[in-house]
């Protein structure tokens, strides 16, 4: 479903929302670090995020990373949508044309009556669920969670 660089902008943000939530920076080194990310690929991503303005960055000794908005103000569907695009909520599962277009004179996918509920059932559970929530879920889990 999700690339491995989502996947890596998810845990990024969910470790930025768990250990910069007053505003502290971290450094990329100890971000890379902790959740067993390449540096350079990282950076690719978290500077992406930066412009994006989802996160904020500071160069220098004290700088690094932090959130560049509330944690409740970021949802799932906004990090997808910046990394993968939002492709995965708009084309057709098989790859059908008439399906991502929803022309008319076609005929859509043999699975697309099926599927057409359940993508939108993900699209609202992306749209809804925030790095808050996620972070709220993780409360009395955190030894178990593994980012």
């Amino acid at each position: 479903m999700l690339s491995n660089t989502c996947k890596y902008a998810v845990r990024a943000l969910i470790y930025l929302g768990k250990y910069s939530s007053d505003g502290t920076k971290i450094g990329i080194k100890k971000i890379s670090s902790d959740l067993l990310i390449p540096t350079p690929f990282l950076g690719k991503i978290l500077q992406n995020l930066v412009k994006q303005k989802i996160l904020v960055s500071t160069k220098g000794p004290n700088g690094g990373f932090g959130l560049g908005r509330k944690t409740d103000e970021i949802s799932l569907y906004d990090i997808v949508r910046i990394v993968d695009g939002d492709d995965f909520f708009k084309i057709c599962l098989i790859g059908h044309h008439s399906c991502a277009t929803h022309e008319a004179e076609e005929k859509p996918c043999p699975v697309h009556s099926r599927f057409g509920p359940i993508r939108a059932q993900l699209l609202q559970f992306y749209q809804e669920t925030t790095l808050a929530g996620i972070l709220g879920d993780m409360t009395g889990f955190e030894d178990l969670i593994k980012l």
